[in-house]
């Protein structure tokens, strides 16, 4: 597809994972490839149905969830760089087994990285990226932290290790009390330090027992933020082809259902035709794209930063830091 024939963009980033809690057994393989006894519905399906409208997706890959399993994350890596699809960097660290810090002298507490002091931070992204980078056999490009669970060391992080895009910014995950800050918009920025921030996009709803609720554009679509054609620009809780940049969240299980006990399991094929109609209607209003055309469309002024933020307001309060 001409990347230059809309002058609108979108990128399809999809957080890859196979979390503990989410699979029963063999869990990169049921909740990655998708496979089930009944049938398949995992990253392999979403990258064909992508490949039928050019569409390369922003795979973000965690090789912490599955650390046990960390040689079949690999050959995933592997094959989705084989397949042309970006591949960047995820992180759930706080399933890292207890043993796994010491060695590095670091205390298993606090486990998750929205309460870590800088040098937990960097570590992470060090050692991690580090690993996968190697794989790729290239520097990354962009992070999200594991449910959007990040602070101002994750930024100094990121710059140290001269990974210039942060997929971080979202107002559920401040609403979840995952972060510290994020400003409520979709438009990218800058972070004082030179940090790139590409918000998740999201959609304010109104508040529900006085709490502030927001729905993030995401596959299969939230009931109060959905993509629609042109005339969607009339209505609230939507976007549209007149929408300039779109993030969308999938997961590697995205094609798949929850049974009753909260694991992933393939049903039927609806979620991947669904996919299929649904990229068919993006491809027709806007060009997706990946991390490497995202910098060079910012780079070149196609695609403008709002302004500079202060990393002051993602700093950790002092008595919170461990």
């Amino acid at each position: 597809m001409d990347k230059s024939t809309h002058n609108k963009y979108a990128l399809i980033t999809v957080d890859t994972e196979a979390l503990p809690n989410r699979a029963e057994t063999d869990h990169v393989r049921r909740l990655i490839w998708g496979e089930h006894a009944n049938g398949t519905a995992g990253m392999r399906e979403m990258c064909a149905v992508g490949n039928e409208f050019g569409v390369k997706h922003v795979f973000f890959v965690d090789m912490c969830g599955a650390y046990a399993r960390r040689d079949e994350v690999e050959d995933v890596v592997r094959w989705l760089d084989h397949d042309g699809q970006d591949v960047e960097m995820h992180a759930h660290p706080e399933y890292l087994p207890e043993d796994f810090w010491p060695a590095f002298q670091f205390n298993y507490r606090p486990r998750f990285m929205n309460q870590y002091a800088d040098d937990k931070d960097d570590f992470v992204i060090d050692y991690f990226g580090g690993m996968l980078a190697g794989i790729l056999g290239r520097p990354l490009r962009a992070f999200r932290a594991g449910s959007f669970r990040w602070n101002a060391g994750t930024l100094r992080a990121l710059a140290k290790h001269k990974i210039p895009l942060s997929f971080n910014n979202s107002m559920c995950a401040v609403s979840n009390a995952q972060c510290p800050h994020s400003l409520p918009t979709n438009a990218p920025f800058r972070w004082e330090n030179g940090v790139i921030e590409i918000p998740m996009s999201e959609k304010y709803i109104l508040p529900r027992l006085q709490k502030n609720w927001w729905a993030r554009l995401q596959y299969p679509q939230s009931k109060f933020f959905r993509y629609r054609p042109w005339w969607a620009s009339f209505l609230p809780g939507s976007v549209s082809r007149r929408t300039p940049f779109m993030v969308f969240l999938l997961h590697s299980w995205s094609l798949m259902y929850w049974d009753e006990n909260g694991h992933g399991v393939y049903k039927d094929d609806a979620r991947i035709e669904g996919y299929r109609s649904f990229l068919k209607r993006l491809t027709k209003d806007c060009d997706v794209i990946t991390t490497a055309e995202l910098l060079d469309l910012i780079h070149s002024g196609k695609i403008a930063l709002t302004h500079t933020e202060s990393m002051a307001k993602a700093e950790l309060p002092a008595g919170n830091k461990a």
